[in-house]
């Protein structure tokens, strides 16, 4: 069945001639996130629900745990860098929309690079590189629920923060085990939550803040800007997971990318109020001190301090949905990459019904939670997530006439994440080595996994 190549012309792989990561099974498959069958078979998402899966990755990942570290670098020039990121990620959604609507597929953003670069060693680094970004970014959020959790009920101790963080792991990984529907459905009641209340928390800070805090004399230089989009851009990351829905939509070509450009423009939206709102009404000092926590911090004057615990409740919820939503692709894109031999075949081995991918993926997050620090996660996910979009564009370049993709937007989605990477490196990641040697250490075990798992299964 080709359901997950080119939806029905026939075509069996893309430009490299085999079958893409996503041709083992396609948008009406029966088959779940974690490849089993689900009651009812068929399609299962709507444009709303996969949208929404997308929006609870971003706002957890970014708006409640990186206002701070924004701030060190933009000051309270936030706002503009969440801008610059918003448009950036349209860039890209708009080049994932033409590959998702030509390549509607359960492998996501890897069929993309499997159709422009063929099933060689580019496409499977790239593989690696997405599954290990992605346990990145998952335990990010994680760390910041964890932070939430603890300043609520055990005064900031450190150690209850990683034991919340690895808790709430462990819970949503046990809700991906059940299946998409579970998924979608806690996705939409949490998104209604969050969007609820951060919209009329919005409102009120844009009503009470004091323009001066906001004064563009008060902002730094544009290189500064620009590196901190590295990290504002981390805020929208979740947006590639909603390529992974494909298989669960029922008119994937038509659905993908409206659910794209929806997501995207709320959290767009989102991320700009709040971030005028709270620079607008704290200094930037004092955004920076609260860490994690600078939205509570910044509704209790105005809401007292029920407003306080209800921002911080309100991030509880986003930051579980956006673990929820990051674990989301890890069972069927292991799956989907073992049928292409891409990844070893215990990756999609079961363990009690459950594939082996996304206890991996867990595994690997509650690692990455316990033991790095929020600020570490981020800026390496950062870059390692600039990259792999630099590649799924470059990719679309050679598939350009079969989407229909423009070229000068796609010229451009490439030359601005490429900018604000190597400005990020240049100017943030050169200066913390710890950070640097990670990255280099995640390029050079993603190299490693591609390499030593191909050769062998090449001479079978």
């Amino acid at each position: 069945m080709n359901a997950g190549g080119d939806g029905g012309s026939g075509r069996a792989g893309g430009s490299g001639g085999g079958a893409g990561p996503g041709d083992a099974a396609g948008p009406g498959s029966a088959a779940g996130p974690g490849g089993g069958a689900e009651p009812g078979g068929g399609a299962r998402l709507s444009i709303r629900q996969a949208a929404f899966i997308g929006v609870g990755a971003m706002v957890g990942a970014g708006i409640f745990a990186l206002l701070g570290a924004a701030g060190e670098v933009a000051g309270s020039a936030v706002w503009l860098s969440f801008l610059i990121a918003g448009v950036i990620a349209m860039l890209q959604g708009y080049s994932f929309a033409k590959l998702g609507a030509r390549y509607p597929s359960a492998g996501g953003l890897l069929e993309y690079v499997a159709k422009g670069f063929g099933l060689g060693h580019a496409t499977g680094i790239t593989a690696w590189l997405t599954y290990i970004a992605n346990a990145i970014v998952t335990a990010m959020v994680a760390v910041s629920f964890g932070n939430y959790a603890s300043a609520m009920v055990a005064d900031g101790d450190t150690a209850w923060s990683k034991v919340f963080a690895a808790l709430i792991i462990v819970v949503m990984t046990a809700v991906n085990i059940v299946g998409s529907r579970l998924v979608a459905r806690a996705q939409t009641v949490i998104v209604y939550v969050v969007l609820g209340i951060l919209s009329v928390f919005a409102v009120v800070l844009l009503v009470n803040m004091t323009p001066s805090l906001l004064a563009f004399s008060g902002y730094p230089s544009v290189r500064q800007i620009v590196s901190s989009v590295a990290l504002t851009f981390f805020a929208f990351l979740g947006f590639g997971i909603i390529t992974f829905t494909a298989k669960d939509l029922p008119d994937p070509r038509r659905q993908l990318p409206r659910a794209m450009f929806l997501a995207l423009g709320i959290a767009t939206v989102i991320y700009m109020a709040i971030a005028l709102g709270v620079f607008g009404t704290l200094s930037v000092d004092k955004v920076i001190s609260s860490g994690g926590t600078a939205l509570a911090v910044a509704a209790e004057p105005h809401l007292g301090r029920a407003g306080y615990w209800m921002m911080s409740v309100t991030a509880l919820f986003a930051t579980a949905g956006a673990t929820n939503a990051g674990l989301y692709p890890a069972a069927g894109l292991s799956e989907r990459l073992v049928d292409t031999g891409m990844f070893p075949p215990v990756m999609a081995r079961k363990v009690k019904g459950v594939t082996s991918g996304l206890l991996v993926e867990a595994a690997a997050c509650l690692v990455l939670a316990v033991c790095f620090k929020l600020d570490a996660i981020a800026s390496i996910g950062s870059a390692v997530a600039l990259l792999i979009f630099v590649l799924i564009t470059a990719a679309h370049f050679r598939v350009r006439s079969e989407t229909g993709a423009n070229t000068w937007v796609l010229a451009l989605a490439i030359a601005t994440a490429g900018v604000v990477l190597v400005t990020f490196v240049l100017t943030t990641l050169i200066h913390e080595a710890a950070s640097m040697w990670t990255l280099l250490a995640i390029l050079v075990l993603s190299a490693g996994l591609e390499f030593g798992w191909r050769r062998p299964s090449a001479e079978q």
